[in-house]
């Protein structure tokens, strides 16, 4: 079958990939046409367009970008139609993907949605457009099932697909053959700034003067795979020792203390490896402002979002500067009670997110199935007439 999978982002493209790779485990002739980056490339799939391209962080950086967004949307409808896909699989990428699902719908391709979008936290109401556009909803944090059954929509829940990803990895970590090198140094705290050029212009500077205040800690900065060297140097002018990492973030949480994370996927991330979190957010003060009027959940962070607790500290906006970055960052690396309190409550969310493991696996299973369902619902109206 033939498959087009959009993504916007960088986590998308880690799903997107994992989800590749199962399906075709499952469906030998598959062929797969995709939005989104490195990875669902390297899965076989062909990359229209790369997710660095995509990805518009706040209202007004939207609004700033109307054009280009609108271009993209266009072109994407005309690749789709030339493609003739027997599904369209989106992955999460809201604002984008849920106008191609409405237009999808009208061409009677069939739409799957692999990771829900956040509408949980603000524009509830759009569960009213997802029911006459989605065929098939996948959704990966425990309390989304229950949150559409409320607007009486059934949906599957398969699990967090991180939580395969990350113990893989610390599997492969304690095998000599595949041990990761040593940063050499026990004392490491990782700064994860994000990976979109907005975000990280934003939170970068900050997240580095805070480190001032740890001269006995080495820092580590996590460059994104989207974004090229020369966009961090001018952060890293002032703070030669400053020490970076690119395309290995994994093996920088495995061995760090503590990190400083933006907020988004690489909190949840940060959980699964067990290492305590300062979560940081800042935006444009339009922006902010606007997200704060709309948006109804009580946490910025998926750890406390599906705990329903702040298991760890958010700095939001005016909130997240150098000195109480700083505060924090000595909590947990210094209070023992804190830490180990934040490593059962991680603990408790790792059991939640399990769902019997292979997320990835049983979402490709769920895809393939429901479409082979829809085959063979065809074949019998064609020989009933």
């Amino acid at each position: 079958m033939n498959y087009y999978l959009i993504a916007g982002e960088a986590s998308g493209d880690l799903h997107g990939s994992n989800l590749i790779r199962e399906i075709k485990k499952l469906d030998g002739i598959a062929n797969i046409r995709c939005w989104g980056g490195d990875m669902m490339e390297e899965q076989g799939a062909t990359l229209v367009k790369h997710y660095r391209d995509l990805a518009f962080m706040g209202f007004i950086e939207v609004v700033r970008n109307l054009r280009t967004i609108f271009t993209n949307l266009k072109f994407c409808k005309k690749d789709i139609l030339a493609f003739k896909p027997d599904a369209v699989i989106l992955i999460d990428y809201p604002g984008f993907n849920m106008r191609i699902a409405a237009w999808a719908k009208k061409q009677n391709i069939p739409v799957i949605y692999y990771i829900s979008p956040q509408i949980w936290a603000w524009k509830e109401n759009r569960v009213k457009q997802i029911r006459v556009t989605v065929d098939k909803m996948l959704v990966i944090l425990p309390f989304e099932k229950a949150f559409y059954k409320k607007w009486d929509f059934e949906v599957e829940y398969v699990g967090h697909p991180l939580v395969d990803v990350i113990e893989q990895k610390m599997s492969e970590a304690q095998t000599p053959a595949t041990q990761v090198s040593p940063l050499q140094d026990e004392h490491i705290v990782a700064i994860l700034p994000g990976s979109r050029k907005q975000e990280v212009l934003k939170k970068l500077p900050v997240m580095l003067e805070a480190s001032r205040h740890f001269p006995d800690y080495r820092f580590i900065v996590a460059k994104a795979s989207s974004l090229p060297d020369e966009f961090y140097q001018p952060f890293l002018t002032a703070f030669p020792q400053m020490r970076t990492i690119r395309n290995n973030t994994y093996t920088l949480l495995m061995q760090a203390k503590a990190a400083l994370v933006t907020s988004g996927t690489a909190t949840l991330e940060t959980a699964l490896f067990g290492v305590p979190q300062v979560v940081c957010y800042k935006g444009s003060a339009l922006s902010y402002q606007i997200a704060k009027r709309l948006i109804k959940v009580k946490y910025i962070s998926l750890v406390n979002l599906i705990m329903n607790k702040p298991v760890v500290k958010e700095l939001i906006q005016d909130e997240m500067n150098a000195g109480n970055i700083s505060i924090e960052l000595e909590r947990i690396l210094q209070d023992e009670k804190r830490i180990i309190e934040i490593r059962k409550d991680y603990a408790a969310l790792k059991q939640l997110l399990s769902e019997g493991g292979n997320a990835s696996q049983k979402a490709a299973k769920s895809i393939v199935e429901f479409m082979k369902s829809r085959v063979n619902a065809g074949t019998r109206r064609t020989s009933a007439a």
